[in-house]
């Protein structure tokens, strides 16, 4: 992998869109790393006036919380924020454009999965000494760090992690939160025996979604990448795969799930756990008649294989990060004060429930009574991992790869253990474009 930068049909090809045509494009401009100071886009560091850059500007829901902490800083410091958004599926592909042209400046707003492959592209401010004044928790810091610089200072830090319905568990007569893998499966038998057409577990089993293997490989001892090597194919993969096929049999989870279905398998009260986001609570229990759901929704450690292992969940959140260059400086106090200054955080917090990443933030009385969000930090997001792929520019094709032998099992067209021996030659030839 190299660190100097990617090809636009590098960016292209994380979306699955590298077909498209790219002739005479050119590739993106790649800056060798530098000092704070330096502009990459000949503009003014010292300039008041920056852009700020975020899909969040692009949905109905958050769009009124964000202008109105741009109003608020600009009113503050008499500067003038041009807000710029795309739609979150083509964000990626459509920032690495602009930012390779020299068209993106100031603050940027990144999904933590995105920040290697920018990074890489030598645009980027390194943030390591400011972001030393947030007071983020080590989880959170964690999340901004490419190749040991901190380039994004975290902005909302969360995990995606496993949600329980307390109400079926009861009727179930489980009593607590399973926590090995033999426990488990036992709730599972004893949700699928209350009928009804539940389903235990609302896993995903769509290529889409199937990314959502990784944590139960890991969970199994699977590591995903030692160094430099792919370990997928290894015993540890092999015995996620087979289990997880086991479930699929016994019709403990069910085929053609993804997300979206799990969601409203779960709303119905058709299903007891599902894999989702910190805010999925919100999602489900807003699209559920039934109006006590979120009350019975519980955060639950991921299931281990024996007592006293790490619980395994992949960090989620966003970054924001600086843009070399024109406004530079004033970005970087914006992207501190948006992130880190308790008011701001906390009524961020009040109306999108996205918890804040510093321990003051975590611990204001309004984010702290939520009892959900705090469980959910502490039981979950509290030892989630990035995932390795996220380095490398194919992390969307990798993520198919894999899903795509996982399926192949699931339905019967190939064994586990030559499932993932292919899943991992494909990983291992995709990492080397």
């Amino acid at each position: 992998m190299t660190t100097s930068g990617i090809s636009r049909r590098g960016a292209l090809r994380m979306f699955g869109i590298g077909a498209l045509s790219v002739a005479g494009a050119g590739a993106l401009g790649a800056c060798a790393p530098s000092g704070a100071s330096t502009s990459s886009n000949g503009g003014d560091t010292k300039s008041k006036d920056f852009d700020f850059t975020s899909w969040s500007l692009n949905e109905e829901a958050a769009k009124p919380s964000i202008e109105k902490i741009i109003k608020a800083w600009e009113k503050s410091e008499g500067s003038k924020i041009r807000a710029v958004s795309y739609p979150y599926n083509e964000y990626l592909s459509q920032l690495t454009l602009k930012l390779g042209g020299g068209e993106t400046t100031g603050a940027v707003h990144l999904d933590i999965a995105w920040l290697a492959a920018v990074a890489q592209m030598g645009k980027l401010a390194e943030l390591d000494t400011v972001a030393m004044k947030g007071g983020y928790t080590n989880v959170a810091l964690n999340s901004g760090i490419y190749d040991g610089k901190q380039y994004g200072l975290p902005w909302n830090t969360g995990s995606i992690g496993v949600i329980a319905n307390s109400k079926l568990l009861e009727k179930a007569g489980i009593k607590k939160h399973p926590t090995t893998i033999e426990e488990f499966e036992g709730a599972l038998r004893e949700l699928k025996g209350l009928g009804n057409g539940i389903v235990p577990y609302a896993a995903a089993t769509k290529v889409a979604q199937l990314k959502d293997i990784f944590p139960w490989m890991q969970t199994f001892g699977c590591i995903l990448m030692d160094g430099d090597k792919v370990t997928i194919g290894d015993d540890a993969s092999v015995d996620a795969v087979t289990w997880y096929k086991k479930l699929h049999d016994e019709k403990l989870i069910a085929a053609d799930v993804d997300r979206f279905d799990a969601r409203a398998l779960f709303g119905q009260g058709k299903a007891a756990f599902y894999d989702d986001a910190i805010i999925g609570k919100g999602v489900t229990s807003a699209q559920s008649k039934d109006k006590t759901l979120a009350d019975a929704m519980q955060p639950m450690k991921r299931p281990v294989l024996k007592a006293g292992d790490t619980p395994q969940a992949l960090l989620w959140g966003g970054v924001i990060a600086i843009v070399k260059g024109k406004g530079q400086d004033a970005a970087t106090q914006f992207a501190l004060h948006t992130t880190s200054d308790r008011a701001t955080t906390t009524e961020y917090f009040a109306s999108r429930a996205l918890p804040p990443s510093t321990t003051v933030g975590l611990s204001d009385p309004k984010v702290a009574q939520d009892t959900f969000t705090t469980e959910w930090t502490e039981k979950i997001t509290d030892t989630a991992t990035g995932s390795p792929f996220w380095q490398f520019a194919q992390n969307a094709q990798i993520e198919e790869a894999v899903a795509k032998q996982v399926q192949a099992v699931l339905v019967g067209k190939s064994k586990p253990k030559d499932a993932m021996k292919k899943a991992g030659e494909e990983v291992a030839a995709l990492i080397k474009r």
